[in-house]
């Protein structure tokens, strides 16, 4: 049976591209795959992981807000920390 293609990283959701990711490191541990392969599994883990990293950034950008400090100028707070 043929694999399907991979999605690109960028199209996967946190969740999946992270499973996605943990699979690649447990395929990776085990030493099973030829050099190639192994190869092009660390690839797709790298873009992955940097994949996981940027939607984590983004989601924590969404958990900050600029407020006044009073001084003119601005805070980054967290949104629970709002007063």
């Amino acid at each position: 049976m043929a694999k399907r293609p991979a999605k690109a990283p960028a199209q996967l959701p946190y969740e999946q591209a992270l499973q996605e990711l943990e699979a690649v490191v447990h395929q990776l541990e085990t030493g099973d795959q030829p050099l190639e392969e192994a190869l092009a599994l660390f690839e797709r883990g790298q873009l992955l992981a940097a994949h996981c990293s940027q939607l984590l950034e983004k989601a924590e950008l969404k958990l900050k807000t600029l407020v006044a400090d009073g001084s003119g100028g601005v805070d980054l707070n967290d949104l629970d920390e709002e007063t």
